[in-house]
């Protein structure tokens, strides 16, 4: 039986095959202090299991009918800034791997991965660290290192950072958008990770410097 202490790490799956779903189920359910809350076959499903139960993560499938994965990535990333996103997929395209992260995925780890990995990915994302499987890895490392800083944001990443070189507050930011003020608090706590920041000034001479001309 899973770990459905206070505890345990929520997850969510997400994933349009049963059959994939139940699988998992059965690996990450046999991991001490992980607790499957929740299981969504499509997009529509997965964005209203979130918001009834706000997962610490979420392993979901990039090629799903209807919205993919990458896409709904983004949509999670933007409404739910504090829950990770781990893909999966059996697919080794860095090209999608790249997707994957810009639409804000920590990490992606194909399907035929043994178990092992997958739990090591789960933990490395949730420790704010990003995770590719075997072989990913060096190649991501090697399209990372042609991306500016300012290519690695997400659309609302970038959005915010204008925001903020207009001197616009966290609260202003969040009514201009129709977020929260926690997500855009999460979003800018983003923005500082991603551009190796370390204070709110450093963080707002950044955003004047690379203000989107419009």
């Amino acid at each position: 039986m899973n770990d459905t202490s206070p505890a345990a790490t929520r997850l969510l799956l997400v994933d349009d095959h049963p059959l994939v779903r139940d699988g998992l189920r059965v690996r990450l359910e046999a991991v001490l202090g992980f607790a499957v809350i929740g299981e969504a076959g499509n997009a529509d499903e997965a964005i209203a299991l979130a918001a009834a139960h706000q997962p610490d993560l979420v392993l979901m499938d990039v090629g799903m009918n209807g919205m993919n994965g990458i896409t709904l990535a983004a949509v999670f990333h933007e409404r739910f800034p504090d829950i990770r996103v781990l893909m999966l997929s059996m697919h080794d395209n860095v090209e999608y791997v790249t997707q994957a992260v810009r639409a804000g995925a920590s990490g992606y780890v194909l399907k035929d991965s043994p178990a092992t990995e997958i739990i090591r990915a789960i933990s490395a994302v949730l420790d704010g660290q990003t995770f590719f499987s075997a072989g990913l890895g060096v190649r991501m490392i090697e399209a990372s290192a042609a991306l500016t800083p300012l290519a690695r944001l997400t659309p609302r990443e970038r959005d915010i950072l204008d925001a903020l070189a207009e001197g616009l507050s966290s609260k202003q930011i969040a009514q201009r958008n129709g977020l929260s003020v926690r997500t855009v608090e999460t979003h800018r706590l983003n923005l500082k990770r991603k551009l190796d920041i370390d204070g709110q000034a450093e963080l707002i001479k950044f955003a004047v410097e690379h203000r989107s001309k419009k």
